[in-house]
């Protein structure tokens, strides 16, 4: 399947909306962790699920051969990379405060940016760069995290941010190559198939409740994972890297509804910028197109 035309306002709305959607991930699963269910579990329903919801969007493609990657050894170690990403993240709460843990994890666009240039040969323009820079700065604002002595989790957490980062720029090197919904199927059916091996070790039989938190957090990983892969169809993953610090306002929002953590002005300063860092790449994007567009004959 041949990659869509660049357009690089398609990629960055298609971003933008995966990352309004997925802190209601972190909202589960806290409600899950809080409640007793193991962390390899949670990051198994997330894509147990998420295959589930995937399959009978992706089936009308090809059908069931199309399922089967063209690359099985690349969607395995794409797959266990997001794994990765997820359980290190989460294993990491249990030694940081959040607020730490998210400040270490969000080095991700930093990752995406260099390894855009190193690996998948991008030309990354300095504002880009510089776009990073004031989002994680941003970040910090809203955070304030208190650095420590490098511990476990602070480990963890940096290798959350990198083994998503990887993650990121594996999916741009294959977008194009199959429907977004079918590369989502694939990656959640891979990772999950790796990680069934070990739930007879640490299975917490869930109550119906918990049952329909997995759920939940299944569709609402698949949606948001899809979007990502329209997104990377569609963009540069220089470009979108900076966007990925746009989840932070969606979860600042959701951390005070549900667990009650009130905004205070620093955090709605730093949702400031993160918006106005946004919004300068968006403009900076369309100003771009319309320039090529009246320079071609």
């Amino acid at each position: 399947m041949p990659r869509p035309p660049a357009s690089p306002l398609i990629g960055v709305a298609f971003m933008l909306g995966a990352m309004a959607s997925l802190p209601f991930i972190d909202v589960f699963a806290k409600f899950l962790g809080q409640q007793g269910v193991p962390v390899l579990q949670i990051v198994w329903a997330r894509l147990s699920v998420g295959a589930l919801v995937a399959l009978p969007f992706a089936l009308p493609h090809k059908g069931p051969k199309g399922l089967i990657p063209d690359r099985p050894v690349y969607h395995s170690l794409r797959a266990a990379f997001l794994i990765l990403a997820t359980f290190c993240f989460f294993l990491s709460l249990k030694y940081l405060p959040i607020a730490d843990a998210l400040a270490i994890f969000f080095v991700q666009p930093l990752v995406v940016i260099a390894l855009s240039a190193l690996v998948l040969k991008e030309t990354v323009p300095r504002n880009r760069w510089a776009a990073v820079a004031v989002g994680f700065a941003g970040t910090l604002i809203i955070i304030r995290p208190g650095f420590v002595a490098l511990n476990p989790g602070s480990l963890l957490a940096l290798g959350a941010g990198t083994f998503l980062a990887i993650y990121f720029v594996m999916t741009r090197h294959i977008s194009g190559r199959a429907p977004a919904m079918v590369t989502t199927f694939q990656t959640n059916a891979v990772g999950a198939a790796f990680l069934s091996l070990a739930m007879p070790f640490v299975w917490h039989s869930p109550t119906p409740a918990q049952w329909l938190m997995c759920a939940g957090l299944g569709v609402i990983a698949t949606f948001g994972h899809y979007l990502i892969v329209r997104a990377y169809d569609y963009a540069e993953a220089s470009l979108l890297a900076p966007l990925a610090y746009t989840e932070m306002v969606v979860a600042t929002a959701v951390g005070w509804y549900f667990f009650g953590d009130f905004p205070d002005a620093l955090t709605f300063l730093g949702v400031g910028v993160l918006i106005a860092c946004a919004l300068y790449i968006t403009l900076t994007e369309r100003n771009r197109a319309t320039s090529d567009a009246i320079e071609q004959p």
